[in-house]
């Protein structure tokens, strides 16, 4: 399966920055195709408070309508693509730099979520799958440079994976985060 990706602009990013958007997102490309009331349950929310979320979405290009479902009633909505991509290189005058850190920050509350859950569901797991998970971290001393290289490879290796069609296969989210250790570096944007 190829992925599609989006690159949003500046307006696109402040919609995503909101927190509950993406996560309604991250479901929408997880799940599949939902409804504002069955997000609205998964989400512990109102389902007008959701319909608002999702036409936001929409207006961005984030999410669309799934014509091959639902009827006058009932809306369903899926991802229009699979990846959100930034680059710090797009965002680079100050509304931008903020936007994109406000964007981060939500990403990042939404995958923290996910760990706790992953932790709290760890105890059911079967030993096989236990077994494939894990929970690692590692430091190292990097030039700026040599981050970006591992950042890069590490990227192409998880572009490769994907046995979507597999019998028995389930989504499997990796997460991982490459940052100077805070407290290391003189905090000049400049260096």
């Amino acid at each position: 399966m190829e992925i599609s990706r989006v690159h949003p602009d500046l307006d696109g990013l402040k919609a995503l920055a909101h927190p509950t958007r993406l996560r309604i997102l991250t479901l929408l490309r997880i799940d599949g195709p939902a409804t504002a009331t069955t997000l609205a349950n998964r989400l512990d929310m109102n389902t007008g408070a959701t319909s608002y979320h999702l036409r936001h979405l929409a207006r961005h290009g984030f999410v669309v309508e799934d014509a091959e479902r639902g009827n006058a009633r009932d809306r369903w909505w899926k991802a229009a693509h699979n990846s959100t991509w930034t680059k710090d290189s797009d965002f680079t005058d100050p509304e931008g730099r903020e936007t994109l850190d406000a964007f981060l920050q939500a990403a990042v509350v939404n995958q923290t979520l996910a760990l706790q859950a992953a932790m709290e569901e760890r105890v059911l797991l079967s030993d096989i799958w236990r077994h494939a998970s894990t929970f690692s971290e590692w430091t190292y001393r990097l030039t700026p440079e040599r981050a970006r290289e591992l950042v890069e490879r590490i990227t192409a290796v998880f572009e490769d994976f994907d046995d979507m069609d597999a019998a028995g296969a389930v989504p499997f989210q990796l997460q991982y985060a490459g940052f100077p250790v805070p407290g290391h570096l003189a905090l000049d944007p400049e260096t």
